[in-house]
């Protein structure tokens, strides 16, 4: 297959778009720099020069190949509502440039906000209507009409040099010379590592599914208080409880993600894809972290 794959330049992205070369596919991959597209082409990709604005130009792509992943996201959270609108209009797009074609379009969501507390998200939970992340990725593309669309939810994807979320609790540690959790910190984040992630993309779009939902969850659920306690030893600072109220002043933003349970299952997807986890863990990736 020749796979049109936005975010091919990303953490992700490269990855995915070694994965896919290396089982033979074709890629043509979107690249808003030279840097970029120099690196796409060094991994044996084709190059589509353009961003996620550039909505002809993710028509052509997607129309031009004979299958997508979208991974591409801004993430400027910042302006989070304004980057979701984006989104939404991207993957508009490349539903248009696909639309009758019964070509694959594999969109990237979340697991976060699907399960209620202490409960494990699922695949075949759909999206609830009090969603509470103004993110729409997974609910965009299901609703094209004519197009042949899946949806990849996401965990923390990490390696050594980053962890997703877990990336932005370092960094606040590192702020605040101190490695904090909430309450008991017993809430739980569920994470795969991404060389893990990288090849459930290409399983699902080799074994498409329309209208499915994966998880690329290798952990369930990696709690928030040993999460805190290996950036603690990391970064050689104390590791503290704070309580909710004291959250939103050390997260800031993050403070909803920092209390909430965002466990999930993969049960059905491995059934569904044979896809059996083998890399790292969340915790063993941590202690190997690159520290200054």
């Amino acid at each position: 297959m020749r796979v049109f794959v936005t975010g091919a330049t990303g953490f992700i992205g490269v990855p995915v778009v070694r994965a896919l070369i290396a089982a033979g596919h074709g890629v043509l991959g979107l690249a808003r720099s030279e840097e970029g597209a120099n690196a796409l082409k060094a991994l044996g990709a084709e190059v589509q020069r353009g961003s996620l604005q550039d909505l002809d130009t993710l028509r052509s792509g997607a129309a031009a190949a004979d299958g997508v992943i979208h991974l591409a996201f801004i993430h400027d959270f910042s302006k989070f509502v304004e980057n979701c609108q984006t989104d939404k209009c991207a993957i508009e797009a490349l539903g248009s440039g696909l639309a009758g074609s019964g070509k694959p379009l594999i969109v990237t969501a979340g697991v976060a906000g699907l399960g209620a507390p202490g409960q494990l998200a699922t695949e075949d939970m759909a999206v609830p209507p009090n969603f509470p992340f103004p993110r729409v990725s997974e609910q965009t593309a299901l609703a094209l009409a004519g197009v042949s669309a899946a949806v990849m939810r996401l965990p923390q994807v990490h390696d050594t040099i980053k962890q997703g979320l877990v990336s932005l609790l370092i960094a606040a540690a590192r702020e605040k010379s101190v490695s904090a959790y909430v309450g008991d910190g017993t809430n739980r984040w569920a994470a795969a590592h991404v060389s893990d992630v990288a090849r459930l993309y290409r399983l699902a779009l080799e074994t498409h599914e329309a209208g499915a939902r994966y998880h690329a969850v290798a952990e369930e659920g990696v709690s928030l208080r040993e999460i805190a306690e290996v950036i603690g030893r990391s970064l050689k600072i104390p590791v503290k409880s704070i309580s909710p109220e004291e959250a939103p002043a050390h997260f800031g933003w993050l403070s909803p993600f920092a209390t909430h349970d965002l466990a999930a299952s993969s049960v059905i997807t491995r059934r569904k894809l044979g896809w059996n986890p083998t890399g790292p863990g969340l915790i063993a990736d941590l202690e190997r972290l690159h520290v200054s």
